[in-house]
């Protein structure tokens, strides 16, 4: 790995696995996520990882939905945008590329294989629904996996990253994902410099051991050498803790309401800023200088704002 000189803080704003029934916090509707997105690019945010919603907190697709986001965030603030290409694991393909077809990203997310994804687990949390359609999706997750098969993965390279120059963050749930990544490198689909995002902490992917970030970190090296950057996450209550532990291994970080709504024990996040100066804290207490968009851009390779269809 290339030991960055800078640390990029990323931040999923809203993500489509929490819902609205667990924290009156998480950002829902257009004006919410370019509200929140603004907030935690002022406060340090060099990446905002994006996915759209409707109204009522349900995962959206819809270009449009994303035309009320992305250029009312750009038009006020310079940010790299990182648009999500898994969407939820109910949505096809064509639904999960359809706002990043549209837009043109610098960058966009790719979840580098098939997996159980699972999160009925917040049933047995929330005694109250807002909303009817909450309970049943997340129950859905029991037994309906998440589709990211070589086909699907070959599609998304060419469709945005040849046909439109958007470089990609690889989302890696699993060491096995390394190796899947590796092969793509191999038939030339993705160059250096990458960005590897690992995900720890989700139920069906790889737990949120700190062994398991050292060893995906080792075998990335083997594989990859000095020609990816890494950044690290883990979903709920080991957020800091892992966003730590990537920056001191010389990686990124990042933060979010949609890997953790919590900032401390038993205490929820107010907002994704305040989430974003937590770690901004820890990472210049560790000696390390925080990230521009521009710093951003020019270790990911990515092609900038002009190139982003707006």
């Amino acid at each position: 790995m290339q030991r960055a000189e800078k640390v990029i803080i990323s931040t999923a704003v809203t993500g489509s696995v929490n819902v609205p029934s667990q924290s009156d916090y998480l950002p829902l509707s257009a004006e919410q996520v370019v509200q929140a997105s603004l907030e935690a690019a002022a406060a340090g945010s060099a990446i905002i990882h994006l996915h759209a919603r409707h109204p009522d907190g349900r995962p959206a697709f819809e270009a449009s939905i994303f035309e009320e986001i992305i250029p009312a965030i750009l038009s006020d603030v310079d940010v790299v945008i990182n648009m999500s290409t898994g969407g939820s694991s109910q949505m096809t393909i064509e639904e999960r590329l359809a706002g990043a077809v549209r837009f043109s990203p610098e960058l966009a997310s790719l979840n580098m294989g098939s997996m159980n994804f699972v999160y009925s687990g917040i049933a047995d949390r929330v005694t109250t629904w807002k909303h009817d359609w909450e309970k049943p999706y997340v129950l859905g997750t029991y037994s309906h996996p998440f589709i990211n098969s070589f086909d699907k993965i070959e599609y998304v390279l060419r469709e945005l990253g040849q046909k439109g120059g958007t470089r990609f963050e690889f989302e890696c749930y699993d060491i096995g994902h390394l190796y899947s990544l590796a092969y793509f490198v191999e038939q030339g689909l993705v160059k250096p410099p990458f960005m590897i995002q690992g995900v720890f902490g989700i139920l069906g992917g790889i737990g949120a051991d700190h062994a398991n970030l050292t060893h995906m970190v080792a075998i990335a090296d083997k594989l990859f050498g000095d020609d990816y950057q890494f950044s690290a996450f883990a979903a709920g209550r080991d957020q800091m803790q892992f966003a730590t532990h990537s920056a001191w291994l010389g990686g990124h970080v990042r933060v979010g309401l949609e890997d953790s709504l919590w900032i401390g024990k038993g205490k929820l996040a107010e907002s994704n800023a305040q989430q974003v100066q937590k770690i901004r804290g820890v990472v210049e207490d560790l000696g390390r200088e925080i990230a521009t968009p521009d710093d951003a851009r020019r270790m990911l390779g990515l092609k900038g704002l002009a190139g982003v269809t707006l």
